[in-house]
């Protein structure tokens, strides 16, 4: 099996980790990949979205299966463009992903908050703005009440969603993202939500068009600061599994949300094949959905691929020709803290090209890159987010602490992490243990 996989974050670091250890891959590419990867495959210079390069390269390379990481390619249509190869007599390539359709779950907030409502899952109430009604957008924020939440619709890295306190300051947030386009093509349609209350989790399920299944529960911090505050960033954090989302928790999230969207994806005509986050708000045990993703988090990956016990092969085959039915999915019972160490200045103005000192870890940790490159001199740092240090334990406390060890080994100029990664699931974990 000769399996080309996308993309050049902390994420794909830990997809190709858990592809290079399957017996029963014989070849892994990555494109581009970043300076940990290399230890995993050939990596080569692939653009995502440049499908005949792609397509290209896998007949010469005799590709059998794609894994994309990130969600540009599967919002570009991949899915449907090797489709469309092999029922015109080309190479059959499957692609671990979902269709162009399915993949506007998270292409397109407009389309995610519609469907929602088509098929009843619980979320929250929204209002969607354009130029054209830019003054009944301002009405409808009127009748909330604050924090005002405003989504651009389209693909903004994981930042186009801003939360504010005051009406005024939510009414220009709103112009501005309109009228000035702060978020490009992406906010020329805006979201406007109700704000819910309560602790977020991510669900992460696997689906092959007909039957599906649960990968596990994880729980990432998306602001810079401690205490979860300051600017949202791509992600400082992760734990996996959360401790409140317990057998009737997951019961609900299985009926009210998982079932009624991949049945009505089938139900549309349009079967989802990959791996679907969930972003919910657990709202005094009732599970709302804030967004969908089609592909997995980062950096949730790295914590729950670090507990993964199924072949990734096996999971990735299962998924682009079926068989999730008949995949047990195993998993280590313990705790996997992921902590992101970040470049100076990140999520504003980075530099890029600072030499970093790695030692070995320190117990039962993995070191996932995402920002980095090799050069002749060394690993330098290549991005805002530049390693994940993923740790395991018997609690929270213990795989964060370990965490926290190894990621104050791992220096470069500039480098910050937040120490406070899980402090709000700790409670959670003794309640449940009581």
């Amino acid at each position: 099996m000769k399996i080309l996989l996308l993309g050049s974050g902390g994420r794909e670091h830990a997809f190709a980790k858990n592809l290079a250890k399957s017996t029963k891959i014989s070849q892994l590419y990555i494109a581009p990949g970043n300076a940990g990867t290399a230890d995993c495959g050939i990596q080569v210079s692939l653009k995502a979205t440049d499908f005949e390069a792609m397509y290209t390269f896998c007949l010469e390379k005799e590709i059998d299966l794609i894994v994309p990481g990130p969600e540009d390619p599967l919002v570009g249509g991949i899915v449907d463009f090797f489709a469309d190869k092999a029922a015109q007599g080309g190479r059959a390539i499957l692609v671990a992903g979902p269709s162009q359709y399915a993949a506007q779950l998270e292409g397109s907030k407009d389309f995610s908050k519609a469907f929602m409502l088509r098929h009843g899952v619980p979320t929250a109430v929204a209002f969607t703005v354009t130029k054209d009604n830019l003054n009944e957008g301002y009405a409808f924020l009127d009748t909330l009440e604050a924090p005002y939440v405003l989504k651009a619709d389209g693909l903004a890295a994981g930042k186009g969603v801003i939360i504010t306190p005051s009406l005024e300051e939510a009414k220009h947030t709103l112009a501005e993202m309109i009228v000035r386009e702060s978020f490009g093509k992406a906010s020329e349609k805006v979201l406007i939500e109700e704000f819910l209350h309560g602790i977020e989790i991510s669900v992460f399920a696997v689906s092959d068009g007909i039957d599906w299944k649960f990968l596990a529960s994880a729980k990432d911090y998306k602001r810079i600061g401690e205490g979860d505050t300051g600017l949202n960033t791509g992600g400082m954090g992760a734990i996996s599994p959360v401790p409140f989302a317990d057998e009737v928790f997951m019961a609900k999230v299985a009926n009210q949300i998982a079932t009624p969207t991949f049945e009505g994806l089938k139900q549309e005509g349009h079967p989802f094949k990959g791996f679907l986050f969930i972003g919910l708000m657990n709202c005094k045990g009732e599970p709302k959905v804030i967004e969908y993703n089609v592909r997995m988090g980062d950096p949730e990956t790295e914590s729950i691929f670090t507990r993964l016990q199924t072949d990734m092969v096996d999971l990735v085959i299962a998924i682009a020709a079926g068989g999730i039915g008949n995949l047990p999915i195993a998993l280590d019972p313990r705790t996997a803290a992921t902590i992101f160490l970040v470049s100076g200045g990140y999520p504003g103005d980075i530099e890029k090209g600072k030499t970093m000192q790695i030692p070995a870890a320190i117990g039962d940790c993995v070191f996932y890159h995402a920002g980095t490159a090799k050069t002749e001199s060394g690993i330098v740092t290549n991005g805002g987010r530049v390693l994940a240090v993923t740790a395991m334990g018997h609690s929270i406390a213990e795989a964060r602490d370990l965490a926290m060890q190894n990621a104050a080994t791992i220096q470069f100029e500039g480098c910050y992490f937040r120490r406070d990664i899980g402090n709000d699931l700790m409670e959670y974990e003794q309640n449940h243990h009581d």
